[in-house]
């Protein structure tokens, strides 16, 4: 691979990236040299020419990626490296060949050094989606390194970069298969079976990054009455169930999301009265629930994808955290996450901390979660660690 361009950054701009941080800003751009278009292998330059690394440009407030650090260009090799270098992780973890467990994440962006790619494995079918016009352009060789790390683990690859990508790239992407066909979409995940809809469902079809926290959830439920909000496909609901809750209500807005989650539910525990779903606004259900719940799940969407939402977010969190306080019975648990970026940890025990001083209920914190080892954080990138949780004893 040889760039097309040469990016030259401003003296003194070049300091975080010689601490391997993966983004280089518009602002730290002195000059292009050579023509350039979205998504273009590029060299990234210190002011007096030496070579920083390499990576894709983009429009926007980041300008590259960068992906291969050192003065030599990337080889043909790469992204089978770079992928075979992903899977080792998740074997080493023991995600690969688990017995009760087919779904994982196989390429973590900034985490597995190929910033905008995100890469799913459903029990044969792998998920790409491209969050950069370079890796969405690069899918047909980054389909091929799959094929030959994976062997007969792959059955069939599916792009589903049509709506990640950046909307000022003006490229008319479409979903579709790469390889293969898929027609098996039910996976497991510690034993429970879930059917996965990477064709029409939110992501790449089910949010894997709550796996270890679904499990702990579990070990709370005994004789618990629950109250799963923002269900999606209704993973919690599973565990809770699985922990021997005596009640769980699944609530989310999307009619499609409840409908899966009664599948799912049904593929689990067939006949189960326990369960009961609703298609409702999490804000207004957690309204008026009468004292009716003492474990409650918070696992709402990101309330802030850009760093100017981040004051409206932080009140969604507090006035959302504020109703389960003022709600959940004496001695209740409460699972909350926040799975925005921009959204740091201190922020969101802030926001939480707030709640509860509004609620007037004592609080005590019995764990404090984030993602999974499939979804790694790469030391010099901290950005990387987007999702943050709390569980919390409330007097």
């Amino acid at each position: 691979m040889q760039p097309k361009a040469s990016i030259l950054l401003k003296k003194g701009k070049e300091e975080s990236m010689e601490r391997f941080h993966p983004w280089v800003f518009s602002g730290a751009i002195d000059r292009i040299e050579g023509p350039l278009e979205e998504g273009d292998l590029v060299v990234v330059r210190k002011s007096n020419g030496d070579v920083i690394g390499y990576g894709h440009c983009a429009i926007g407030s980041i300008a590259v990626r960068l992906f291969s650090f050192g003065e030599t260009p990337p080889g043909t090799e790469f992204w089978e490296m770079r992928i075979r270098q992903a899977y080792h992780l998740r074997e080493r973890m023991g995600l690969t060949d688990a017995p009760d467990t087919n779904v994982y994440r196989l390429v973590h962006g900034e985490g597995d050094g190929l910033p905008g790619l995100i890469a799913d494995y459903y029990n044969g079918t792998v998920v790409l989606q491209a969050h950069t016009v370079g890796m969405w352009l690069v899918r047909e060789a980054i389909t091929v390194a799959l094929k030959a790390v994976l062997g007969e683990k792959l059955a069939a690859v599916y792009d589903k970069s049509a709506k990640t990508l950046p909307f000022k790239a003006n490229i008319e992407a479409r979903d579709g298969y790469l390889f293969g066909t898929s027609v098996n979409g039910e996976v497991q995940e510690y034993g429970n079976r879930f059917k996965v809809d990477w064709l029409e469902g939110q992501k790449t079809g089910f949010f894997i990054d709550q796996r270890e926290n679904r499990r702990l959830l579990s070990t709370y439920a005994r004789d618990k009455s629950v109250l799963n909000m923002f269900c999606y496909t209704g993973g919690f609901s599973f565990y809770a169930m699985q922990g021997g809750a005596k009640l769980v209500h699944s609530v989310d807005s999307s009619a499609k999301a409840i409908e899966l989650t009664r599948e799912n539910v049904e593929l689990n525990f067939p006949g189960d009265s326990r369960h009961e779903a609703f298609v409702a606004d999490g804000f207004e259900y957690l309204q008026d629930i009468q004292d009716k719940y003492d474990l409650i799940v918070l696992d709402p969407p990101a309330f802030a994808k850009h760093r100017n939402a981040l004051p409206q977010a932080l009140q969604g969190y507090k006035r959302l955290n504020t109703k389960a306080f003022q709600q959940i019975r004496p001695g209740g648990i409460l699972f909350t996450f926040s799975c925005s970026q921009v959204v740091t940890r201190n922020n969101f025990r802030e926001a939480v901390f707030s709640a509860a001083a509004i609620a007037g209920r004592e609080v005590r914190i019995l764990h404090q979660l984030s993602q999974p080892v499939d979804h790694p954080i790469n030391i010099y990138h901290p950005e990387g660690e987007y999702l943050k949780g709390l569980v919390l004893y409330v007097e």
